[in-house]
């Protein structure tokens, strides 16, 4: 574990995607079938991976990025943005093959409700290899981060990968699909949605999926709940728990998952407890709705923590 962020920053690895989300605000989402017409168009940062990093980094972190984008102007801004978060590209992957990642979003203009849609690219190039050509950064790194956005063999090197170096691995299991038994016993902190939760598991009811997650050789898993904030539990020691979300007026959910996800890998990073570090990535997750855009709505440190020596 790290030493304390007055005396450095923690650094954190995130490993996975890099998107451009197109996205177009809706009087309300369109039902299968239908035009709905007269919304608004935006373009922001995105990927689940880019969006954890900038999380981190305005959080506080001394991130490193390891993904991969196309030759395109795509790829050549999602860079750029990247870089003036200060976040290191030493593992961010130029591939000449493959188009940069887009996701097309809608936001209903009412609920905040999102639909999302991710078209192939080089975020599929990124595979056991680069995993594992990277190790030095695992080795250096006080906590990773990774979701599925990437390959299951990316997942699954990284998981081994942090066994090996005893880098603590947070997995945030979005989108969701099946995962191997070694990555779940591999996993420090898994961090799902009630509706991520429920699909993994095949349970409706949270507490059973908790049962269901421990019973995979999980050791702790948090469960966002949007509005309702968040329940945590480390199977360890058996300490558990739900932290209430920060009253907000919200105007774009999209990405606050992710946000959540990136300061809770600092709060662990600097070391605290499994309840501090969620109430945190809670109340920073509760901002980043107040904003459009993911990447552009994160808080930095300076709006979430108080009298922060690292706040931007």
């Amino acid at each position: 574990m790290s030493s304390p962020i007055g005396s450095r920053k923690t650094r954190v690895l995130v490993v996975g995607s890099s998107n451009t989300d197109l996205v177009v605000f809706c009087e309300r989402l369109p039902k299968p079938g239908e035009t709905v017409l007269g919304g608004e168009f935006k373009m922001f940062g995105g990927g689940k991976g880019a969006n954890q990093a900038v999380a981190a980094a305005r959080a506080g972190g001394d991130v490193t990025f390891l993904g991969a984008y196309g030759s395109d102007s795509f790829g050549d801004a999602a860079r750029e943005r990247l870089a003036k978060e200060g976040i290191r590209l030493d593992r961010f992957q130029r591939i000449t093959n493959a188009p940069s990642g887009v996701a097309l979003i809608l936001v209903d203009g009412v609920t905040r409700d999102n639909l999302i849609a991710v078209a192939k690219s080089a975020n599929e190039s990124v595979d056991s290899a680069m995993i594992a050509g990277a190790r030095s950064s695992f080795e250096a790194a006080d906590v990773v981060i990774s979701q599925l956005e990437i390959k299951d063999e990316a997942i699954e090197a990284v998981a081994q990968i942090c066994h090996e170096t005893g880098s603590p691995f947070i997995l945030n299991p979005a989108p969701t699909r099946p995962l191997s038994r070694m990555v779940y016993e591999r996993v420090h902190i898994l961090v799902v949605n009630e509706h991520e939760a429920s699909s993994l598991s095949g349970e409706e009811d949270i507490e059973a999926a908790l049962a269901w997650f421990e019973k995979q050789g999980c050791r702790a898993v948090v469960i966002t709940l949007g509005a309702a904030g968040a329940k945590y539990v480390s199977f360890g020691d058996g300490k558990h728990g739900s932290v209430p979300a920060t009253k907000v007026v919200p105007v774009d959910t999209t990405g606050a998952g992710d946000c959540f996800v990136g300061w809770l890998g600092v709060g662990v990073a600097e070391g605290l407890g499994l309840e501090e570090a969620v109430q945190r990535a809670v109340k920073a997750a509760s901002l980043a709705t107040t904003r459009p855009g993911a990447q552009d709505g994160m808080p930095y440190r300076e709006e979430v923590v108080s009298n922060s020596p690292e706040a931007h």
